[in-house]
């Protein structure tokens, strides 16, 4: 998935809020660390600046927000506002959780990338990120 004579592509996950369980975040970022992904994993209970400011001081390639609390409506709109007003416009922003397909589509008018529901397999979000990374970004 790599190529020794790039980068490897950057992403930052991220748990936002008060949603306190991690484990989903965890396998992911690991799953994505298996697939030659270099990954900052903040931690639990962020808040959208936090995980905004922190996209940009590490550069990232792509933002990963893992989120079950039902704040997703809340919180993609927030992520990404401030993403624009960073002039985060090449940085993807994606994530999965509990996300009602309506919201889903709401969300991804309003500029947010593919949501993945709890059950995808690890491979389909490193592939989808992978893609769309050396679709938008520059290597």
């Amino acid at each position: 998935m790599v190529n020794p004579n790039q980068r490897p592509i950057r992403v930052l996950v991220a748990k936002v809020g008060l949603d306190g369980h991690d484990r989903g975040a965890k396998v992911i970022a690991s799953a994505l660390r298996d697939a030659g992904m270099e990954v900052i994993y903040t931690g639990l209970r962020q808040t959208p600046e936090m995980v905004v400011n922190a996209a940009l001081q590490e550069d990232v390639d792509a933002i990963g927000v893992s989120i079950l609390s039902g704040a997703h409506m809340t919180v993609f709109p927030k992520i990404i506002a401030l993403m624009k007003d960073k002039g985060m416009d090449d940085v993807l922003l994606t994530g999965g959780g509990i996300i009602p397909d309506a919201d889903m589509k709401e969300l991804y008018a309003l500029g947010v990338g593919k949501l993945f529901p709890p059950g995808t397999h690890t491979r389909e979000i490193a592939d989808y990120i992978d893609s769309w990374t050396r679709e938008h970004r520059e290597f």
